[in-house]
């Protein structure tokens, strides 16, 4: 059976391509979702692909991944700079955890350089639009082997 990885989005990132593409790209997260599922297909792993608006929801599916999921990709969004909620869940997790951001928030609004989840992270991808995610994947299958 097929490591699977949970690939977790958090608020607002259902609105990719529609929202701010000038920072966020043209790219929908149904497409990032087709892309990371045949990576993962290529890689003999499964994905089980989450957005949510919640903070509550995503805890949740953090405290599941504890029994269904070999490793987390995580792109909190906003709640990468606010939730300690998120960064405990994620402590209580054995696995990989790779942190995902599609801009650079390091060249964004001061307020964005913080970020609870990194204090978790194995791997931080900033920076590379939507394509981290697949790098994320990559990495991700390289920490499982």
């Amino acid at each position: 059976m097929a490591k699977t990885i949970y690939i977790l989005n958090g608020p607002n990132l259902n609105l990719l391509g529609k929202r701010e593409p000038e920072i966020y790209g043209a790219e929908t997260l149904a497409d990032v979702e087709k892309s990371c599922g045949e990576l993962a297909s290529d890689k003999g792993l499964a994905i089980a692909f989450h957005q949510s608006n919640s903070e509550g929801a995503i805890v949740d599916l953090i405290h599941e991944a504890r029994e269904k999921a070999a490793a987390i990709i995580i792109n909190p969004a906003a709640y990468t700079h606010t939730s300690v909620a998120i960064l405990d869940a994620l402590n209580a997790f054995e696995g990989p955890v790779i942190e995902v951001h599609i801009s650079n928030v390091h060249k964004r609004e001061a307020f964005r350089h913080h970020s609870f989840v990194s204090g978790r992270a194995d791997g931080i991808i900033v920076g590379c639009g939507t394509q981290g995610y697949e790098l994320a994947l990559m990495r991700a299958a390289k920490l499982l082997d």
